[in-house]
């Protein structure tokens, strides 16, 4: 049974660790490198601290030292290859996840087909494509290594100061969990605020693009005032957004600020007072320059990758909050056909429908159950009034959805024209758009096809010709010359299969009896048709006729 079912959901953290594991090898080796820069941080405060060692308290020359300077210098030279190597892995990952990230979207999206798109807000979707897609690049490309890094580079340090004084790693490990514990308690308000922030960053595109489209329309009607005002409106709730995301970030790296210095202060008091004689508790009374400096040095390196982890935090919000969003469209359920049998039966049958039932989120069954053969050469008519399931049952034929309940099989060919009562224009020329259909069409045939769809006078008319260009949506055309064109680019078409959905719809009376005419013409070549029609000429011109009610099919003689 080709049926559209459910799969399983994903989720936006499950969906990042995907993503993670895809690229694991160079985001297992940018964190690796970053941990190495940190040891090499260790290597060069403790051979500093000794070097003073040596030099204020041991009385020794500088010259009897130069292989030590000669090492500290290696070690920052290879410090901070290792730290361009960490930045250039993690980058290289976050744009190969990205740009699969990218490709996964907008796979879903073609998977989803046009009838689904129908329902959707082109900004937001071209939000989700670019802006939340970009939004994932600070957690892979700074977070997610430096949340491996801030793992070891602290145990490095740790034990170091262990080494030289067990009571300062102890202040060193009492103060460490604060900076986490605080940085989840931030990190719960701050994903919510991001979720919030990327829904409304896609509102405001979908809501600015839709006053862009219609802004001839509300010129005509003197409403640019208002849409210009629910335009700020909505601006300025995203600011207040942003600023809100802002607050808190900037907050809770102030917070995570005080307890790391508040620590490092301490263990500051400790090395001092002990130095001074004031502590004889534990390992203090043993304290040397050596070991005093090199614990002082070391407490803001062990500070340090948690203070970055803070840092980069709120990119992990942020990803989070764009994969959500994600994460939504990708959990869509599938409305487009799976891969269906093909029918291999010599009778030249195209579609066949067998008790094939349409059900749509929220709606329930709206077509079906019915069963339907078309065959080569067929030229149905589909009557009903509006709701009535014509539509569905053309993206049916067409592919664009799949049967929730049994078998839609297609010969086995992909070639279908299709005309909805919205065609889809791009911005180019007119010779561009008739094109799409096909693209080695020579002058002739487009003017040939465009005399068929009544459209000749008008492009005749025009000074560029065929070369005169259009805006998105076919902008600079009327609504019923519109609908000839794309009628002419299907005219253009050599596919078996030809759907129009209400083709004569939009037109006025004189040019829809030319359009109806030509149809008939049409017909007369032997192409496989199916129209959704109210038109009595063309109903009479089908050789089958089926009247659609309430999603239900029935053969009318004709």
């Amino acid at each position: 049974m080709a049926s559209v079912h459910r799969h399983k959901e994903l989720t936006p953290r499950h969906w990042l660790t995907l993503l993670a594991a895809s690229e694991r090898k160079r985001l297992a080796g940018a964190a690796f490198f970053g941990a190495l820069a940190g040891c090499h941080t260790v290597l060069i405060v403790t051979g500093l601290a000794w070097l003073i060692d040596q030099l204020v308290v041991q009385n020794r020359s500088p010259s009897d030292l130069t292989p030590v300077f000669a090492l500290l210098a290696v070690a920052v030279l290879l410090r901070a290859m290792c730290q361009w190597a960490s930045e250039r892995l993690s980058l290289d990952a976050s744009l190969r996840i990205r740009r699969k990230a990218r490709a996964q979207l907008l796979d879903k999206i073609t998977a989803l087909g046009p009838a689904w798109l129908t329902s959707q807000q082109s900004g937001a979707i071209a939000a989700q494509a670019v802006e939340h897609i970009d939004a994932l690049d600070g957690y892979f490309a700074r977070y997610h290594p430096q949340l491996r890094i801030t793992v070891w580079v602290p145990l490095v340090i740790l034990a170091v100061v262990m080494w030289l004084d067990y009571l300062a790693a102890v202040f060193l490990l009492l103060a460490a969990p604060l900076i986490p514990l605080f940085m989840a308690l931030v990190g719960m308000g701050a994903e919510r605020m991001n979720r919030d922030q990327f829904a409304a960053v896609a509102r405001l595109s979908a809501h600015f693009i839709d006053r862009v489209r219609g802004i001839t329309t509300l010129q005509l009607f003197g409403h640019t005032a208002a849409a210009q005002q629910a335009v700020w409106v909505a601006s300025d709730q995203y600011r207040r957004l942003s600023m809100r995301t802002l607050k808190l970030a900037f907050l809770s790296s102030a917070v995570l600020e005080f307890f790391s210095s508040v620590a490092i202060a301490v263990v500051a008091m400790y090395v001092g007072f002990g130095l001074l004689g004031y502590i004889e508790y534990g390992p203090a009374p043993s304290l040397t320059l050596f070991s005093g400096l090199a614990v002082l040095l070391l407490a803001p390196e062990f500070f340090q990758p948690l203070r970055t982890l803070s840092m980069h935090y709120h990119d992990r919000a942020a990803a989070l909050g764009a994969a959500e969003s994600i994460v939504n469209t990708l959990n869509e359920p599938p409305v487009m056909s799976d891969a269906s049998p093909s029918i291999t039966r010599a009778d030249n049958v195209l579609v066949e429908l067998e008790r094939v039932q349409v059900s749509y989120p929220g709606r329930g069954v709206v077509m079906g159950p019915l069963d339907l053969a078309l065959t080569q050469g067929d030229v149905i008519a589909v009557s009903g009034e509006s709701g009535s399931g014509k539509s569905t049952l053309l993206a049916l034929l067409a592919g664009f959805i799949g049967p929730s309940h049994g078998e839609c099989r297609h010969a086995a060919t992909d070639q279908v024209a299709w005309l909805d009562q919205q065609p889809c224009l791009l911005q180019g020329s007119l010779a561009d758009n008739l094109r799409l259909s096909n693209p080695l069409a020579s002058e002739d045939a487009m003017q040939a096809a465009l005399r068929r769809a009544g459209l000749i006078d008008v492009v005749n008319g025009l000074p560029e010709g065929l070369d005169t260009l259009l805006g998105e949506r076919g902008v600079g055309l009327s609504g019923g010359q519109a609908q000839r064109l794309a009628l002419a680019r299907v005219y253009l078409s050599g596919a078996p299969l030809v759907l129009l959905d209400e083709p004569t719809a939009k037109l006025d009376e004189a040019t829809e009896q030319a359009v109806v005419a030509a149809l008939i013409d049409w017909i007369k070549e032997g192409r496989t048709l199916v129209v959704a029609t109210h038109h009595p000429a063309v109903i009479k011109a089908a050789n089958r006729h089926f009247k659609m009610t309430q999603g239900q099919i029935e053969e009318m003689p004709v």
